[in-house]
């Protein structure tokens, strides 16, 4: 029987981000395992990841507990998951194995190397891009330059991450897809009634929703979103959202800071955030970094207009004025400037709108698992 491994440092990534490609695989023919962290990490909730587990055993997936950190520079925690790989792929003989995320990918393909397998890594977005710190280009560059060699078939997902394996790495096979695909009858199609969800979620019928989907976490940079909407002065703005995170305490002050606390809700990992789009007015995206953000696809597959940070994938999805507008990340006045123009045209919401469930087309699963497959078939 032909068997393959999927691999990530933490299960919420199979989760949320890799399950097609499983049922496509086993479509293929293959027995597929999984191994990850299920047990730290995680952004997803505690009985999600206990749900997952019940979802591959149905599925006749076996998974395996590995003991990544998430920290690359937790060396004796990554030995153990090294270890505990190696042996894995000594016992099942894999064909092949996929690599996601950045410490999955590190010690995937040196367990491959050591042990002969061939296999894939998709780069969810390099932790080196263009106006990345020194430090991310002089830790993670040379590391990923290194194991490009070892990788058969090397998977980006934006356009400046293609650019640069393309032109530095020395991957078998270097193939750009356009992300992970989005389901856009799932997000664009969804029959929930606008209003009975923003009177569940306690939106008043004067209110503008401001909507984010992300960790709470430094990356995410929800806190220039809470500090534009303090200069908007306007009570009824409020900002919404969803998503678990070490920040929770250090936001929850910033908005009381700010004054602006009553404006502001945290509604933690959530399973209806498809629902939660259709009730949103705009969607604000202020990361520091991305791959090509799945939460941003998802968004625009709704039709709704984004102010979102001019950065690496991001831009993929958004120009300025077409879509929506991008911000300096860092730029709070620049987000209050974008905001108040989105409330205060609705044409150009119209407009956004349209654009945005045209655009989002060439990024629809379909799309993506075409190429998936020719990909795995190439292995």
């Amino acid at each position: 029987m032909r068997r393959v491994l999927m691999l990530a440092s933490v299960s919420s990534m199979l989760d949320q981000f890799n399950m097609p490609n499983i049922k496509l695989l086993q479509e293929m023919g293959y027995k597929v395992d999984v191994a990850c962290n299920m047990k730290e990490g995680n952004t997803s909730s505690e009985q999600r990841v206990n749900d997952f587990k019940e979802e591959l055993r149905q599925l006749n997936i076996d998974y395996f507990q590995i003991d990544f950190a998430r920290n690359i520079t937790k060396v004796r925690l990554n030995v153990t998951a090294y270890k505990q790989l190696k042996k894995l792929l000594q016992e099942k003989k894999y064909n092949f194995i996929h690599c996601h995320s950045p410490i999955g990918g590190v010690i995937g393909r040196l367990v491959s190397r050591s042990t002969r397998t061939k296999v894939i890594y998709t780069a969810h977005g390099f932790h080196f891009f263009k106006s990345a710190p020194l430090i991310n280009w002089l830790l993670y560059y040379p590391i990923e330059h290194y194991l490009s060699k070892y990788t058969d078939i090397l998977i980006t997902i934006n356009k400046e991450d293609h650019d640069i394996a393309n032109k530095k790495f020395k991957a078998k096979d270097i193939t750009y897809i356009p992300g992970i695909g989005i389901d856009t009858k799932k997000f664009g199609g969804s029959s929930i009634d606008r209003e009975s969800k923003r009177t569940e979620m306690g939106v008043a019928s004067t209110d503008t929703v401001l909507l984010s989907v992300g960790e709470l976490i430094e990356r995410k940079n929800h806190s220039v979103v809470i500090k534009a909407l303090a200069k908007l002065a306007n009570p009824n703005v409020k900002y919404y959202i969803c998503g678990r995170g070490q920040l929770e305490a250090e936001l929850i002050k910033l908005a009381k800071d700010n004054q602006v606390e009553d404006q502001v809700f945290f509604l933690g990992y959530r399973t209806d955030v498809s629902d939660i789009y259709k009730a949103a007015d705009l969607f604000v995206f202020p990361s520091l970094q991305e791959g090509l953000p799945v939460a941003l696809m998802e968004a625009i597959s709704t039709g709704l207009p984004v102010v979102a940070s001019k950065i690496r994938g991001n831009t993929d999805l958004i120009s300025n004025g077409e879509g929506g507008f991008l911000v300096s990340h860092s730029d709070v006045h620049g987000y209050v400037i974008a905001i108040e123009k989105v409330m205060s045209d609705y044409s150009l919401k119209e407009q956004f709108k349209n654009r945005n469930v045209e655009y989002i087309k060439k990024f629809e699963l379909v799309n993506v698992q075409k190429i998936m497959k020719t990909i795995y078939s190439r292995i």
